[in-house]
């Protein structure tokens, strides 16, 4: 497919830095340690994508619903049109990590909620808080192929996860099966933290893919691109 997710902001160079966009039937891995900015990356990319005319499903086991709202208005991402139009769906789970610690099922329980997976970009942000406890990696390839079966009709998705809270053989299944694949990386350099996106695959780029993104956080302003990455 030739058709591109676009998450064109005028304020930064974080879509162009990406190729101009997702493709259409991407599968994409988002992967950080705590405190990395995986967050802010999947909420600067969602608020781009729906100003941009894609409808977005964002299921967080970060923050509530009122929590989400108040961080993107701290970064400036005003949402509440594209939630009140229905364009954005936010969907806490945090209730159901304590739960996924007792449930089996409950990777087949995520793939049967058909209505997480009805818009056009769908945001697992973070996936390994929710499968650690149930995953294997035949469990993961049964995701994986799921989530194959939505990209085969055009649909985005992105997954975040932090790489300590899963076994190496299901990072390997999903490091080998996604599309595109970034990881996050902070360095402490004096005062500061150096943030930098590793661009480590990135299959069907329409546009030039920057290998290595520097950026930062700043309040009323959101996601920074830096005008060069961490050595």
């Amino acid at each position: 497919m030739s058709e591109l997710r676009s998450f064109y902001l005028e304020r930064d160079e974080f879509n162009r830095k990406l190729g101009d966009g997702f493709p259409a039937g991407s599968l994409v891995l988002i992967e950080g340690g705590s405190g990395g900015g995986k967050s802010t990356i999947s909420q600067r990319t969602c608020f781009g994508l729906v100003e941009n005319g894609s409808t977005v499903t964002i299921v967080s086991t970060q923050q509530t619903t009122k929590g989400f709202i108040n961080q993107m208005y701290s970064l400036d991402y005003p949402i509440a049109n594209h939630l009140l139009k229905g364009n954005l769906l936010y969907i806490p789970v945090i209730p159901l990590v304590e739960a996924a610690k007792t449930r089996t099922d409950f990777l087949q329980r995520l793939m049967s909620a058909k209505e997480l997976f009805a818009k056009d970009v769908i945001i697992i942000d973070t996936i390994s808080a929710l499968i650690k406890y149930s995953a294997d990696a035949e469990k993961t390839l049964d995701l994986v192929s799921f989530f194959k079966k939505l990209n085969g009709i055009g649909k985005v998705i992105i997954i975040t996860l932090e790489p300590d809270q899963l076994d190496e053989s299901i990072m390997s299944v999903l490091h080998s099966s996604c599309d595109i694949y970034i990881s996050l990386q902070v360095k402490a350099s004096g005062n500061e933290i150096k943030r930098t996106m590793v661009v480590n695959k990135f299959t069907g780029a329409k546009g030039q893919v920057t290998q290595m993104v520097g950026f930062r956080i700043e309040p009323n302003v959101g996601l920074v691109i830096e005008i060069s990455a961490v050595s």
